[in-house]
């Protein structure tokens, strides 16, 4: 059973937030975790943003895709309004690293994103983001708005008993490099984009 097993406070740039490791064993070592910024009122109405993990763009910075720019924009915003990332061990749209650096290698080749996955014999996206809601309602968050340009993570709150209030943009200036990445993600996945 998915539980908290372990918590604690940690400062960052963008203020301090209450880290809690999610998972159904003591011993894993890749939780599930969820950032809870200071002066979250979890009775209120609680921005929310589901975060796949990306270790290309949030430790390495890489230009491919806007996801470390997305979780630092998440950071900062939560910390000056209050809410909680769910940050979600999906690397890759859940193909998982290695996975990830092998489709790299066939968008050199010319492929695009979702081709170099079809390819790979993987879906397009892997990504499931129930384990997100179970753990909102872990935690007794009823109502939120959602940060995000997801269609499919906007219907999996309203497939759940929980409150869609609104939803709230998370968008990022395209680069030299990732601008046919975020055209893919607009015109394959439905992404909510209005920079592209």
């Amino acid at each position: 059973m998915l539980k908290i097993q372990a918590q604690s406070k940690i400062p960052t740039d963008y203020g301090l937030f209450t880290v809690y490791a999610f998972s159904e064993h003591e011993e894993d070592w890749s939780p599930n975790l969820v950032l809870v910024a200071e002066h979250t009122d979890f009775d209120k109405t609680v921005n929310v943003r589901f975060h796949s993990e990306c270790i290309t763009g949030e430790v390495f910075h890489s230009k491919k895709c806007e996801c470390g720019q997305q979780l630092d924009a998440a950071m900062k915003y939560m910390s000056e309004n209050g809410g909680v990332i769910i940050y979600l061990r999906q690397e890759g749209r859940n193909i998982g690293i290695i996975n990830k650096l092998k489709a790299y290698a066939l968008q050199e080749q010319g492929l695009d994103t979702v081709e170099a996955n079809l390819r790979l014999g993987l879906p397009a996206d892997a990504r499931n983001f129930d384990v997100a809601v179970e753990m909102l309602n872990l935690l007794s968050i009823r109502k939120i708005n959602l940060l995000t340009n997801n269609p499919d993570k906007i219907k999996s709150i309203e497939n759940s008993e929980m409150i869609l209030n609104s939803r709230i943009p998370l968008e990022i200036d395209p680069n030299e490099v990732n601008e046919g990445y975020l055209v893919k993600k607009k015109d394959y996945f439905g992404h909510l984009l209005e920079k592209i």
